[in-house]
């Protein structure tokens, strides 16, 4: 093989995928991992994709960070879907901590309003959500709001979550990369939601599927914290078979 054909298969399947892995290129073309690696420098020198550790994207994998008014108004039907299929993941009367972002947000206004639960959250679109639902006790974190996120961030929600253990915690991400986990855009946002992981027992992430292979600036934690992902169909295919390698409860809407 060539190496423009080569170049021209790189390309058809980040087109397809969005994504490309560098082993898995080398293993199907029978060339080695060096090979692949200047293929890629010459793609993104090129500007045809951005490279990555031992992988590629079609778009550049940093993500910066947006309102939550700008977000809600994406992905709107998925997110729904999303969040509907999640509401399946509770069980009456247990604790739960729900995190910040559209996402989780739109998984607030699913859950039915006599669902008898505790919630405790430190997004203040999530309380807004569940403030009129006389089943559930909703305990709010304090601290700095970030406007940005219309969240509770610092030391305060962080000395406040250190006295609650829950069972589940539903979390939304900027980014997630197989090789750099679980990101946002803020590092005190990263901080908070590292810490919600350590007080619960299982973590749910409920994502889009535009949020593979990205990166925020801030890391929340490796992909074996997650015990379930939900996300629509737009995942690539190579992002599915990687996730539940590592065990990872993958849950397509």
């Amino acid at each position: 093989m060539t190496i423009a054909e080569r170049h021209k298969h790189i390309l058809d399947e980040l087109a397809i995928s969005g994504f490309v892995n560098v082993a898995d290129l080398a293993k199907s073309l029978q060339v080695t991992v060096v090979t692949i690696r200047k293929d890629l420098k010459i793609l993104e020198d090129k500007g045809l994709l951005y490279r990555s550790h031992g992988s590629a994207t079609s778009v550049s994998p940093y993500v910066s960070d947006r309102s939550v008014q700008v977000k809600k108004l994406e992905q709107v039907e998925e997110k729904s879907k999303i969040a509907q299929k999640a509401v399946e993941f509770l069980e009456p009367k247990e604790a739960i901590i729900i995190g910040s972002g559209t996402t989780v947000g739109a998984f607030a206004q699913a859950i039915p309003r006599n669902y008898p639960l505790t919630v405790l959250t430190s997004a203040l679109n999530v309380a807004m959500a569940l403030i009129d639902s006389t089943e559930i006790e909703l305990v709010q974190l304090g601290g700095v709001v970030r406007k940005s996120s219309s969240s509770a961030v610092g030391h305060f929600a962080e000395e406040m979550l250190k006295s609650f253990a829950c069972s589940k915690l539903f979390l939304s991400v900027d980014g997630i990369s197989l090789d750099y986990g679980l990101t946002t855009s803020n590092m005190m946002e990263a901080h908070l939601n590292a810490q919600m992981i350590r007080s619960v027992q299982k973590t749910i992430v409920l994502v889009d599927s535009r949020k593979f292979g990205r990166k925020g600036f801030g890391k929340i934690g490796e992909l074996e914290d997650v015990d379930v992902i939900i996300t629509d169909s737009g995942i690539p295919e190579i992002f599915k078979e990687k996730l539940e390698e590592k065990g990872i409860e993958v849950v397509i809407i």
